[in-house]
């Protein structure tokens, strides 16, 4: 049988990505982001962050939005010797000469292999960046904290940057803050963008609505997105309706949102196509 028809939840841009690489694979699929990114100004707080990140041993970046919210995908441009070269000028005003020494004496916290990617792009040293072992079973919090546990110790200074509810409230797990503050280190958080819920757009709903009972596969790889679902369609019945999740804990998202079918997998691509054809 064909792999099933699949809707990739997460944010427009993402979502896009997403939905070509499965088409490499031969699976349809679609996008119906249900997460909207906007990203903070690269002014206040977040232009004097990216300008002192030498006063950070490490800087965690949650997302790869959370890399570009503050660095763009080329603000940071080294050569293999790690020497820095001229800015643009567009970024001159916000990027001073001395910040590609500034993240070449930084480590780059990376949660998974989508955020390590931004990263990259942006120009950050792949040996100043931790992350996950390629064969971690999560990507996420804990598993980035078992690479970084060695580097940490009392005193130094860590910067989080993450993102925001629409409101601009901080928003989203502090377990690896916590755990850092409760080493002896100082954690500063940084807001670099903002998640809102989407409005659907009339053939957004009436998509969604199908694909409540018609086979289709839903991938989500946020519990925020599972919510927003809920928050956008909240008379929908999704007891007929299938979900692949990239976490057990937005698995359990799912299922609480009353979806009848739920498997959760890993993160990477092809644990995600493995999954998919499986559930033929």
């Amino acid at each position: 049988m064909p792999a099933p028809r699949v809707l990739v939840t997460r944010p427009a841009a993402a979502a896009a990505a997403w939905v070509a690489q499965l088409a490499r694979y031969g699976i349809a699929a679609e996008a119906l982001p249900l997460i909207e990114i906007r990203p903070e100004p690269l002014t206040g707080a977040l232009a004097q962050a990216r300008r002192q990140l030498s006063r950070y041993a490490a800087v965690m970046f949650v997302s790869g939005n959370a890399v570009t919210s503050l660095l763009g995908s080329d603000h940071i441009y080294f050569d293999k010797s790690g020497s820095d070269h001229n800015y643009s000028e567009q970024n001159a005003a916000v990027a001073p000469t001395d910040q590609a020494q500034a993240a070449i004496e930084t480590r780059a916290w990376s949660p998974g292999p989508g955020t390590t990617q931004a990263l990259l792009a942006a120009g950050w040293p792949r040996a100043r960046i931790d992350a996950p072992a390629a064969d971690a079973a999560q990507f996420d919090s804990e598993a980035l904290w078992a690479q970084v546990a060695p580097q940490v110790r009392a005193g130094l200074r860590v910067l989080i940057v993450r993102g925001g509810d629409a409101a601009g409230r901080l928003a989203g797990r502090d377990w690896l803050a916590q755990r850092l503050q409760q080493a002896g280190v100082q954690v500063d958080q940084l807001l670099a963008y903002r998640r809102a819920a989407p409005v659907l757009a009339p053939a957004a709903r009436s998509r969604a609505l199908a694909a409540a009972a018609d086979g289709t596969l839903w991938l989500f790889s946020s519990s925020e997105a599972v919510a927003n679902l809920r928050q956008c369609l909240p008379a929908a019945d999704w007891r007929g309706a299938r979900a692949l999740a990239t976490h057990p804990r937005i698995a359990q998202a799912a299922r609480d949102a009353g979806f009848g079918a739920v498997a959760d997998t890993r993160p990477a691509l092809a644990d995600v196509v493995a999954s998919i054809e499986s559930l033929a």
